[in-house]
């Protein structure tokens, strides 16, 4: 379920200069994470007017602004102060005139103020809203940042999933979320991964219970949010089962839309799953950036071949 995002913590997030507002225009929520810049209704077209949206003002905007009269002015700005309208925004610090401010008071409107440049803020805006107002589901697992990666840690219950972060985070690893995971996709191939405000922090060991990771091994040891780069699933061993020796199986998993590469490890006594995990993400990083131990091997394999077959 998509959430909504209050004017009051788009100011502070995006630390806004407030020009007019009351309490009621900070609780005032935003619902789509679409822009709009009123170039058109400043020459009073109004057939496809975004009220909805939130209004941003350049340089372009505000100096085609200033040329109007005082009179079409405070119309044109009545007109765009919809009652569903979140707030309008000024870019590059520029002076706000005061029928834009007589407008927004009659209609209780933010009016909202930035010195950065209007790309810059269109781009700042539209990234936090869109991270914000992204539909999230949850699942289940441990998502940890090894080296740079992130990797999720799936598998049945009682296998060690969080052990295996908890060794982890003790070899230098941080924790993102342990049991149960919010994802949202970010774009059509990225997917972010972040704990529910409930379980920040936390991780639970059977026989032990619930430890804060940051309490006990600071905060370089968690991190707020993670992009979802690859899924570890931990199986137990099965002595019949054939499993992958090559690493030439590209499995992947569907979550949220986004197929995220997968691996299956089994586990049994005496292997460290911890380490290798760690290795699986070094391997993966190699693979992305273009080497392919795989490959190598089966080119040594085909040369080997032709070599003894030459003979």
């Amino acid at each position: 379920m998509s959430e909504t995002v209050k004017i009051r913590q788009l100011v502070e997030k995006l630390s806004l200069e407030t020009v007019f507002a009351t309490e009621e225009a900070l609780d005032k929520e935003i619902t789509t994470g679409d822009i709009s810049r009123p170039g058109l209704e400043l020459t009073g077209y109004f057939s496809y007017y975004s009220h909805d949206r939130l209004q941003l003002f350049g340089n372009k905007e505000m100096t085609f602004a200033e040329r109007m009269i005082p009179e079409e002015r405070l119309l044109v700005m009545r007109r765009m102060c919809s009652d569903d309208t979140p707030a309008f925004i000024i870019s590059r610090g520029l002076d706000v005139p005061e029928e834009m401010i007589q407008a927004a008071k009659e209609k209780n409107l933010a009016i909202l103020r930035s010195p950065i440049s209007t790309s810059r803020l269109l781009g700042e805006l539209s990234s936090y809203l869109d991270d914000q107002l992204a539909t999230r589901t949850s699942v289940h697992g441990v998502l940890v940042d090894v080296y740079g990666l992130g990797v999720l840690i799936q598998g049945d219950s009682g296998i060690g999933k969080s052990e295996t972060a908890l060794e982890l985070i003790q070899r230098g690893h941080r924790l993102i979320a342990d049991d149960r995971v919010d994802v949202h996709q970010q774009d059509e191939l990225t997917l972010i991964g972040e704990p529910p405000k409930i379980l920040q922090h936390l991780i639970e060991i059977r026989g032990i219970g619930i430890i804060d990771v940051m309490n006990l091994f600071g905060a370089s040891a968690v991190r707020g949010s993670m992009q979802v780069q690859l899924v570890v699933y931990l199986e137990a061993w099965a002595k019949d089962k054939q499993y992958d020796r090559l690493g030439s199986d590209d499995a992947v998993i569907e979550i949220g839309n986004v197929d995220v590469p997968q691996i299956r490890i089994p586990v049994k006594t005496g292997r460290n799953v911890a380490i290798i995990i760690e290795v699986a993400a070094m391997n993966f990083r190699a693979k992305s950036m273009g080497y392919d131990a795989t490959l190598e091997f089966e080119n040594r394999l085909t040369q080997l071949i032709e070599e003894n077959s030459g003979m």
